[in-house]
């Protein structure tokens, strides 16, 4: 059953700069935690990435924040990365646009001077990775005592990436009551500490997605040999709009963008090595969909929500199921399907039949070459049909 944003309560100028955007019904996270959130308890959400979590935060806090003085925000929203910081705010701001707030983005790498000044005019909602807030707080820039609402997003990312150390010291900074949201895809060991010490009697809301992570997704697994290797990732991009791809270190990345693009096929890498500047135009242009491919190692994509990426391929195979799990979900985004796509040399294949055995996962390995006509669509060809017929 769908709800409409009205029928949770959300305001009809809200609603019309979504139904201006094509959104309108809400995802099951929405839905969940909207009311409560409006009513102005705390809220704890429990979904996975992409599952539309922004908005479930974002709504309700546009609803109610007051407007800031100088130096003195009155919400805030933690994230642990910069990919992340820049497209919650920028689908928050047109929505702050119709209530004539502000929100910045505030973030490492983008210039200090220009964050100081934005808040010396004043911002209602903040949305910061932690390391660079924790600056300008240290600076005398902003204050947080006086915060109305406090959103943490991704909590569980934040604890993988070592950073919940300084998302405490900030909520230790925060006077006065307060509303605290905090969403995650997990809500045990140190998350579980952070809501008992920083949430009082939250709502508590759950999204089922245990079967979703993996249940959801077409897996492939194909066999290649090291010279046709990076000619089989062209051919399979090139049956699709958006592929990401996945290797295990920066130099590694770099050196498959090139070597695709003298494929034909237009990339780009991200990575930690680059500007700022330089990984926001390639993920805008990924998101817009100038760009078929986008490579990408494992730290770097961690705070990247693109919709609609029709393949994951793990170029280099993935070091574990965790992290098989954390870049598959890349696609199968807020309810869609998505192909997953594993390459193997021959030495590799012991190490991905124990990421398959871990996630239950029963699909064949199939050797294959750069000019296999299946390759242009993977969710047409089934690999464990074929291997049945084959075998009766």
């Amino acid at each position: 059953m769908t709800t409409t944003f009205n029928a949770l309560g959300v305001s009809p100028d809200l609603v019309e700069v979504l139904r201006r955007q094509g959104i309108e019904t809400a995802f099951p996270i929405q839905s969940m935690t909207i009311p409560d959130a409006l009513a102005g308890r705390d809220v704890c959400g429990k979904a996975k990435t992409g599952s539309g979590k922004t908005l479930a935060f974002g709504l309700p806090i546009l609803e109610r924040v007051s407007k800031a003085e100088s130096q003195r925000p009155k919400a805030l929203a933690l994230v642990p990365t910069r990919e992340l910081c820049i497209q919650v705010h920028d689908a928050l701001a047109p929505l702050a646009a119709a209530r004539d707030r502000t929100v910045l983005a505030v973030y490492g790498g983008a210039n200090m001077e220009r964050q100081i000044k934005a808040f010396k005019r004043g911002v209602d909602l903040v949305v910061a990775t932690p390391g660079r807030m924790i600056d300008l707080i240290d600076r005398k820039a902003v204050s947080v005592a006086g915060l109305e609402h406090v959103v943490i997003d991704e909590a569980d990312r934040m604890a993988d990436m070592g950073f919940l150390p300084q998302v405490e010291w900030i909520l230790r900074q925060v006077d006065g009551t307060h509303q605290t949201l905090l969403f995650s895809a997990t809500l045990d060991g140190v998350v579980d500490t952070l809501i008992h010490r920083y949430q009082h009697d939250p709502a508590m809301h759950e999204v089922e997605s245990s079967q979703v992570t993996v249940e959801g997704m077409e897996h492939r697994f194909l066999l290649v040999h090291e010279m046709d290797k990076v000619k089989v990732a062209a051919a399979i991009s090139r049956g699709v709009t958006r592929t990401m791809m996945f290797t295990r270190t920066k130099r590694a990345a770099d050196r498959l963008s090139r070597e695709l693009s003298r494929e034909g096929v237009h990339t780009a890498a991200i990575h930690g090595d680059l500007r700022q500047r330089e990984r926001e135009r390639a993920l805008a242009n990924f998101g817009k969909g100038e760009l078929a491919v986008l490579v990408a190692t494992d730290v770097a994509a961690r705070g990247i929500h693109v919709d609609d990426v029709d393949v994951v391929v793990h170029f280099d195979p993935p070091e574990d199921h965790k992290n098989y799990i954390h870049r598959s979900g890349r696609t199968a985004r807020a309810g869609e399907s998505g192909v997953v796509v594993t390459l193997l040399l021959y030495n590799e294949e012991l190490e991905i039949k124990r990421v398959q055995r871990r996630l239950g996962i029963d699909q064949p390995i199939v050797e294959v070459f750069s000019n296999d006509k299946r390759l242009a669509d993977l969710v047409a060809w089934d690999p464990a049909a074929e291997a049945a017929a084959s075998n009766p």
